[in-house]
């Protein structure tokens, strides 16, 4: 078996390396300095570079200026956002228009990928329900009427919402009982976005839908694609929450190498080593499971389970493995951690909302545990 990157994949990663040089994370807006939110808007100069470096469309065929990549090329480049706390919606964003490309209809693809590879069109999607733990299909009913769907309910902490072109909402059909997936632009009629702020400090959005009226070819009612697209932008947050604690990790052994008692590096210390090492074996469990997540996304193989269950469990990983990294980071950092003038704090704020984003560790042990009743092993 042949573990190893493509060609194309690692060119992705190199690609990215270039653009988020760049990104400084002691210059990410801090939320313990900030009252409120931290920024109205995204880093639009960064995005602007990430779509001159053609990393917007990896997954958007050549028709649609993309290079056709896959899932795991898209977590490779997000592993890299992280680590340096890119505020940009490249998750959100790319997966929408790969669920477009693959279930959308052909006029909806013309209208919007060319323009979301050449950055002048930003998708969310609004994945996170009424709860985060309960399906986010749940939290809104869609019915046709004539040639619209019309879409009642509430969807919270949507990413940034309050600057994305288009948010795409699950919604549970009212006539067949299956999910769809509808574009509702931004200010739409009906629509109304309120404030909400993550512990990252960005700005978040509770998106209240009251007999909002979207055109059919505006929805997706494709079987499985918001399945797939739910299991995508889970597998990508588990990306983001491996570079993170990767990025941790490393600035936790620099420090504690450096720093000395009695007269020898922390570092040295039995206790110290013990800790890290624990955090290095979960960090090695996260990839893993993320790899073997995006591998199934990406080819469609078959196993025990559906792919949904190889995400759940590096959902699991990603939950608990990038807050015990954190959490140590911080115990073996002392003081210095909690330092504003540290970007350990950051990092540590982002680690909660990763750790949230697309349901707990708990919402996907349910999961997995349905998923087992429903496919006995053996």
């Amino acid at each position: 078996m042949d573990f190893t990157f493509t060609e194309e994949q690692q060119a992705a990663v190199e690609a990215a390396k270039a653009v988020l040089a760049g990104v400084a994370p002691d210059g990410v807006p801090s939320p313990a300095l900030t009252a409120g939110a931290v920024a109205d808007d995204f880093d639009r100069g960064l995005w602007a570079r990430l779509a001159d470096a053609d990393l917007l469309s990896l997954l958007l065929d050549a028709r649609h200026g993309g290079a056709g990549l896959d899932a795991v090329a898209l977590c490779l480049v997000l592993r890299e956002s992280a680590k340096v706390l890119a505020r940009v919606p490249l998750l959100e964003s790319t997966a929408a228009a790969v669920a477009v490309q693959t279930y959308g209809g052909e006029e909806l693809q013309a209208d919007l990928l060319g323009r979301v590879d050449r950055g002048e069109l930003v998708l969310t999607v609004a994945a996170n329900g009424r709860t985060g733990h309960d399906g986010a299909e749940l939290a809104v009913t869609a019915r046709q009427e004539d040639d619209a769907w019309v879409l009642d309910g509430l969807q919270t902490a949507v990413p940034w919402a309050q600057n994305a072109d288009f948010v795409l909402v699950p919604a549970l059909s009212t006539g067949t009982g299956r999910s769809v997936l509808a574009l509702v632009p931004r200010g739409h009629q009906g629509a109304t976005l309120a404030e909400q702020i993550s512990t990252t400090g960005e700005l978040l959005g509770e998106l209240r839908l009251d007999s909002v009226r979207i055109p059919a070819r505006d929805v997706i009612d494709a079987d499985g694609a918001w399945e797939w697209l739910r299991n995508l932008l889970a597998t990508g947050t588990c990306a983001l929450a491996l570079g993170l604690g990767e990025r941790v990790l490393a600035m936790t052994s620099e420090y504690t190498g450096k720093r000395e008692q009695f007269g020898f590096p922390v570092a040295t210390f039995q206790a110290v080593a013990v800790q890290a090492a624990d955090r290095y074996i979960d960090l090695r469990a996260m990839e893993a499971t993320l790899w073997q997540a995006a591998w199934r996304i990406s080819t469609g193989a078959g196993g025990a389970l559906p792919a949904s269950g190889d995400v759940a469990v590096a959902k699991v990983w990603a939950s608990e493995g990038v807050r015990r990294v954190v959490q140590t980071a911080q115990h073996l950092h002392g003081g210095f951690g909690a330092d504003t003038d540290y970007s350990l704090h950051r990092y540590h704020a982002w680690a909660k909302h990763l750790e949230l984003s697309l349901g707990p560790a708990a919402a996907h042990e349910e999961a997995l545990g349905d998923l087992l009743a429903a496919h006995p092993l053996g």
